[in-house]
């Protein structure tokens, strides 16, 4: 059902298939994989996902505030329904998403970012490297951030800024280097280092 919705926008139901109105969201939370209860998704499911997000624990004034809000025993729904406000509409959404399609993305910018996508394949500490569609998401979130950038046009640092969040999930590690204590984002930052970077 994942799958379906992510790759073909629809679910099925008894037999029946239901389009899904776009925009819409997948979001997935995964707890540390050391917490009971946490299974991996394969890779074809975590492939689907743009990016994979870092939420580490909340400084101390942030966990302070947590505790006072929650020990005020607020109604949660009455919060969201005096402070949440709707910011834009589904029609906006899907008109930004085509301005972000029409950023350029030059020749020589498609070629670095297939080389980076390419070298986790054949990169030593990873045991299964980023498929095709990493590229895609690599390409297509470049765009976003040059447009949200105000340009017109993606550049190298783009690239760069936007890698390890689209890519971390779709690299493993070998058995060795999980013993060695690397991990996906230090073996990220290395490859894309030794990659040249284009100048045109």
């Amino acid at each position: 059902a994942l799958l379906e919705i992510m790759q073909e926008y629809r679910v099925t139901v008894d037999g029946t298939s239901h389009r899904v109105p776009r925009p819409f969201l997948v979001l997935a939370t995964q707890n540390p994989l050391e917490s009971e209860g946490t299974y991996n998704l394969p890779e074809a499911q975590l492939d689907r996902f743009m990016f994979k997000l870092r939420v580490e624990y909340p400084t101390a004034a942030q966990e302070a505030e947590i505790l006072k809000l929650h020990s005020q025993q607020v109604d949660l729904n009455q919060r969201l329904k005096e402070e949440v406000a709707t910011v834009t509409h589904p029609e906006q959404v899907l008109e930004v998403m085509q301005l972000c399609a029409g950023v350029r993305i030059e020749e020589s910018l498609v070629d670095y970012i297939n080389k980076i996508v390419r070298a986790t394949r054949t990169w030593p500490a990873f045991h299964i490297g980023a498929s095709p569609r990493a590229g895609l998401s690599l390409m297509q979130s470049a765009r976003t951030l040059a447009a949200f950038s105000g340009r017109d046009y993606a550049i190298p640092d783009d690239v760069v800024d936007i890698a390890i969040p689209a890519l971390r999930h779709r690299v493993q590690l070998t058995a060795e280097a999980e013993i060695e204590g690397r991990t996906s984002d230090e073996e990220l930052t290395s490859l894309i280092r030794g990659i040249e970077v284009p100048r045109d």
